[in-house]
């Protein structure tokens, strides 16, 4: 009986239909070194070498997951060195220096185990940092570098390769996009895991996103993953997310990595794509154990929170008001355009009763508080001012992680509050909230926080009593 292997076709993939392909080609290369190309690599190559019938590929971007240890950079040196052979230009890219400098020291062994002799057919500058392989007959060249904001900018090259795609950032990829601008027939490839809680990038989720989504254009996309959370001791999804267990590893390795973080554990090793920002400053994770399933009884009057955005797109209005349990309930009323107009958030302040409304946003606040009098809401608005906005901010994240808040389940807030970085204001320390990506509004998050802050500030009034 012949032993167990993993899948070897992807769960998900995103492919466009090709003329023919050029991935034979490099696993020829690359087995002539004495290495065995497993058959999921052989097919991955396959489709990203495809080509048109004009010679042109097929994919223009290229992007794949699977959980670590399978071999997915060897997908990477087959391209390269067919590159090489072909006298491509190419940057290898890493987050960090030690795999930078880790995959130039592979595709040197290859080159030797080939036959190439160092310095006569080939040469390998070793500069940490700035190691450069340059293959003499064809002049196709590797260059290796770390990835910064502006690394890559005012050169040239055929293939990109991005290497811990997790960690690639929207700065990064700014710096490096137009790299391949000026090749004739450009490709880039991104090859990674799925976002840790500790990861920062944000590129790789968003084109994995657009591929499954059928939204890509001249894109490919592969992964071997799981759709949820599960028991991570369940072996056929080993198998299933791990093409080449029982080829490079054993189920005896696999078992030796659980441990308590069984999260971490189904990200690293069965392909689990969280749908939260784990590098938000505010994870689901904090966010989700304040959620209450039943309205909360509620005491006292509403603070109103009201945030028109820094981009001058939206603007929002968010609820807070004390419980019995003496914790702040919160909630966001809509977020709108603000070139919708103001009447919505008229209308509600008219006939909600209302302890205290603060507004922020420079480019409305002066035109609601107008609007305000001339509607007869008798509530003079707090504008706050910088210090304040600084102490609404920090008091709403202690209010999290001391659990002092409670929330319903609304999906645009939970997306923005999950996805935030902070941003400083001030020249003290003080900060605020941005979003980590366009899709998700910020305001939502800001209003919900100065609410809280009111709520959380206003003393309840004693009544006052006479004795005799």
């Amino acid at each position: 009986m012949a032993p167990r292997i993993g899948r070897q076709t992807p769960t998900k993939s995103f492919v466009l239909d090709h003329e023919k392909s050029l991935g034979s080609e490099a696993v020829e290369l690359y087995e002539s070194s004495g290495q065995k190309v497993l058959e999921w690599q052989r097919k991955m190559l396959e489709d990203i070498m495809g080509v048109q019938s004009d010679g042109l590929w097929t994919h223009m971007t290229c992007g794949y997951s699977l959980p670590r240890r399978n071999g997915k950079t060897e997908i990477v040196y087959m391209r390269e060195l067919w590159g090489l052979m072909h006298g491509e230009q190419i940057m290898h890219t890493a987050h960090r220096t030690a795999t930078s400098h880790s995959s130039w020291e592979a595709l040197v062994r290859l080159l030797v185990k080939m036959g190439y002799v160092q310095d006569e057919d080939f040469t390998a500058i070793k500069a940490k940092g700035s190691e450069v392989i340059h293959f003499l007959k064809t002049d196709g060249k590797i260059q290796y570098r770390t990835r910064t904001g502006s690394g890559g900018l005012g050169e040239g090259f055929d293939l990109m390769v991005i290497d811990e795609a997790q960690e690639y950032t929207d700065d990064q990829k700014s710096a490096l996009k137009y790299t391949v601008t000026s090749s004739q027939n450009p490709q880039t490839i991104m090859c990674g895991t799925p976002p840790t809680n500790v990861s920062k990038g944000t590129v790789f989720p968003k084109f994995r996103q657009s591929c499954l989504q059928g939204k890509a254009v001249d894109s490919y996309w592969s992964e071997w993953s799981i759709d949820k959370a599960t028991d991570p001791a369940d072996v056929n999804l080993w198998y299933e997310c791990n093409p080449s267990l029982g080829q490079l590893y054993t189920e005896r390795n696999v078992r030796q990595e659980m441990d308590d973080d069984d999260e971490d554990f189904m990200i690293q090793r069965l392909g689990l794509w969280i749908a939260y920002s784990q590098s938000s400053a505010i994870t689901e994770v904090d966010w989700k154990r304040l959620e209450t399933e039943k309205l909360p009884d509620l005491c006292g009057k509403l603070f109103v929170g009201i945030k028109y955005g820094q981009d001058g797109q939206n603007v929002s209005l968010s609820l807070a008001v004390k419980t019995s349990e003496k914790k702040v309930f919160v909630e966001t009323l809509d977020c709108r355009p603000i070139r919708s107009g103001n009447d919505w958030i008229l209308d509600f302040l008219a006939q909600a009763d209302i302890d205290k409304i603060i507004i922020d946003g420079a480019n409305g606040q002066a035109m609601l508080t107008d609007e305000m009098k001339d509607a007869g809401i008798r509530i003079k608005p707090v504008l706050p001012t910088v210090k304040e906005v600084i102490a609404a901010n920090a008091l709403f994240e202690q209010g999290v992680f001391q659990s002092h808040i409670q929330h319903a389940d609304q999906l645009s807030l939970d997306h923005s509050v999950t996805n935030c970085d902070r941003r400083a204001i001030g020249t003290n320390g003080g900060f605020g909230w941005k979003s980590q990506t366009d899709q998700y509004d910020i305001t939502l998050l800001e209003s919900v926080a100065l609410a809280y802050w009111a709520c959380a500030t206003t003393k309840e009034k004693r009544k006052r009593k006479i004795r005799y």
